[in-house]
């Protein structure tokens, strides 16, 4: 069996994780990550989670084949560098090279998050069974990553994607990358926990306050659907709205790339057939892969929290065996 080391760089939590050359997940280990830290405690939490995972697999980095990362922002795969992370202290950061002097020099290699994810679902996920597919990441924002048809090199079938900043409501909401009116002010979690706020200040009856504790400052991505799983009105109007959003971004989606698969996962997408039924019923009706043969499926994402730590796996899997 030949295993590879999967890392999961987050916000909030850095994963690792052995995965063997199947796509089988064996083992897993976490640590919190020191985002307001200078950058090389960040690589110590990648190289000390790592370390943890071999002690709990029973093996030692002389079984590692090679070792993937996946890292928020804009990365260099072919140099190893993080060129720019939002909310981690990286600037044409070496990140690759580093960790691989942290773990006895081993091939480490580094990939977008997103698109990790979307490998992950696409060689041991929802993707298994179609050759092009488009991964939605709905969280904090919206992690995005495109499958290209009819490539035989897996590292080069994942293409960057930034859907999250296609502007959906010209001159709407203000996004953190500075325009307006962007998908993921919208159709993320965050936006659906802005759109939640919205509805409860104009309905101060409403169940959502009670799910939220009586105050704006605790809702979350759950609260409106809650309310609306109770009977309340104003909750199955903020889950209306937010559905209509989602489903513009999607067909757009769809319209311009018809991938044959489009998987969603994150936080948001906890909410299952709450959140797929409805939604599958209004991009059907908007989009036009239902008038050719093959119209894109809109399926959930089964890996979970896994699929990034997976794809990173079999990212570095293919970037040694060239």
């Amino acid at each position: 069996m030949t295993y590879y080391l999967g890392i999961d760089l987050g916000g909030t939590n850095t994963v690792a994780g052995i995965v063997s050359d199947d796509g089988s997940l064996t083992h897993k280990r976490s640590v919190k990550t020191a985002k307001h830290a200078p950058a090389s405690e960040i690589i110590a939490g990648m190289i000390a989670a790592s370390k943890m995972v071999l002690e709990k697999a029973g093996l030692t980095l002389e079984d590692i084949t090679a070792a993937g990362i996946g890292s928020p922002g804009i990365v260099d795969q072919d140099t190893g560098r993080v060129v720019f992370a939002t909310n981690l202290p990286f600037s044409d950061s070496p990140v690759a090279a580093q960790v691989s002097a942290g773990l006895q020099d081993i091939p480490v290699f580094l990939v977008n998050d997103a698109n990790a994810a979307a490998l992950g679902e696409f060689k041991a996920g929802a993707g298994r069974s179609v050759n092009s597919m488009v991964a939605l990441t709905l969280g904090t924002g919206i992690g995005s990553g495109i499958i290209l048809e009819n490539d035989d090199a897996l590292e080069s079938r994942v293409a960057s994607a930034e859907f999250g900043h296609m502007i959906i409501d010209q001159g709407g909401r203000t996004c953190g990358c500075g325009n307006l009116g962007c998908f993921e002010m919208y159709g993320s979690a965050t936006g659906l926990t802005i759109t939640t706020k919205e509805f409860m200040e104009r309905n101060k009856d409403s169940l959502m306050w009670e799910y939220a504790g009586g105050s704006t400052d605790s809702v979350n991505g759950t609260t409106s659907f809650k309310a609306m799983h109770a009977g309340d009105r104003a909750g199955a109007a903020v889950v209306e709205s937010y559905l209509s959003s989602l489903a513009v971004g999607i067909t757009n989606i769809i319209n311009i790339i018809q991938p044959e698969l489009i998987c969603i996962g994150g936080g948001v997408s906890n909410e299952g057939d709450g959140l797929m039924i409805p939604l599958r019923k209004k991009v059907k009706g908007m989009n036009l892969s239902q008038f050719k043969n093959g119209e894109t499926k809109l399926e959930r994402a089964i890996l979970g929290s896994d699929a990034g730590v997976i794809g990173a796996a079999l990212f570095a899997a293919a970037k040694h065996q060239r």
